[in-house]
């Protein structure tokens, strides 16, 4: 592979860089609730009218967490198989379901910043 890229198959029953991986079991089901929660309400977000760029960012965010929680309901665990590194500093294992949150979220934030006050006005001249 490249210098600065592996694929590697590493399993978290964490969250993000692993956090509460340790935890005993009980954080699947923590995370899966999370995870479902949170759908329901992007799942209402997207049911109302919204700029493109909104819909866009809670539809990436909506798919990655659905991609996460069917690994964690099946297997107890997500995989993750997308390793950087460059000249020491290391970056922790992701998958894809992860590179859609946060592009959806950076896509928010951005977004936030290019703010317009009426969204139906903004989405009819898009």
């Amino acid at each position: 592979m490249a210098s600065f890229f592996n694929l590697v198959h590493a399993l978290n029953p964490g969250a993000a860089f692993s956090f509460l991986a340790g935890a005993g079991g009980w954080q699947r089901w923590f995370f899966l609730a999370i995870a479902f929660a949170i759908s329901a309400w992007l799942a209402w977000l997207l049911s109302r009218p919204l700029r493109k760029t909104e819909g866009l960012s809670y539809s990436l965010i909506l798919g990655g967490a659905l991609g996460n929680a069917f690994d964690r309901a099946t297997r107890g665990h997500v995989i993750d198989y997308i390793d950087f590194h460059l000249h020491g500093w290391h970056w922790p294992a992701f998958n894809i379901a992860d590179m859609a949150i946060v592009g959806g979220a950076i896509a928010l934030v951005a977004q936030s910043f290019m703010s317009v006050e009426n969204p139906a006005a903004t989405k009819e001249s898009q």
